[in-house]
């Protein structure tokens, strides 16, 4: 038997406000998402961090973004090994079967994951090192570029540009997926990359041209 227990009381009250209130006004168009399925015309890659919110940064509706939340908005290189490939896999279902048009990579900033991984690569965080961390196996996907940016002296300049190069990492590790490179040359899909600064509510995007950061 599971161990899972009844929902908090306040996320109780909170649904049946949202059942109450926003389902209510907007019945027809959640039934309609119901039966006609989904057909977002976006993928959102973003962290896990709990105050980067993709859909309310774009102001997106339901059924509008493809969303796939993990640590430090990483994705990692094509490696078909029969592994099991969460983030991988929603690429490709997104590419494949959903037939975006857009792959959104959202950076933030003050990213423990980044934070953790300039840690690790510094030394000061043996445990993420050990080969039974999750954690450490994942942000090691950062690692090359981590080891590039740590001649960097002034810390917060260090952990904002890591988080920044974190972003094309992951843009660079998404054209090695056959299906995405495809997409792309054909025209039927491109890869964007943007880095929200959480305290200003800045949003920056990555231009390949200039190899930086511009603000939108």
């Amino acid at each position: 038997m599971s161990d899972a227990k009844a929902l908090p009381a306040y996320l109780v009250r909170r649904y049946q406000s949202w059942k109450a209130t926003q389902f209510a006004e907007n019945e027809a168009w959640f039934k309609n998402l119901a039966t006609a399925g989904q057909h977002p015309r976006a993928m959102l890659i973003s962290c896990c961090d709990s105050r980067v919110q993709g859909t309310t940064i774009f102001g997106a509706d339901a059924g509008e973004f493809f969303i796939h939340r993990n640590i430090a908005n990483l994705v990692p290189p094509y490696g078909p090994d029969g592994a099991h490939h969460g983030t991988s896999a929603t690429v490709e279902y997104a590419v494949t079967a959903l037939k975006v048009a857009h792959i959104i990579i959202l950076g933030h900033s003050g990213c423990g994951g980044v934070d953790g991984c300039i840690q690790m690569c510094s030394g000061n965080a043996p445990a993420l090192e050990e080969t039974n961390s999750f954690v450490g196996r994942w942000v090691d996907i950062l690692r090359p570029t981590c080891e590039e940016l740590l001649s960097i002296e002034d810390p917060k300049l260090r952990q904002t540009s890591l988080e920044k190069r974190g972003v094309v990492a992951s843009l660079d590790n998404l054209m090695t997926f056959p299906f995405v490179a495809e997409a792309v040359k054909d025209g039927t899909l491109s890869i964007h990359g943007v880095w929200h600064d959480i305290g200003s509510g800045q949003l920056e995007m990555y231009e390949a041209a200039s190899d930086d950061f511009v603000k939108v």
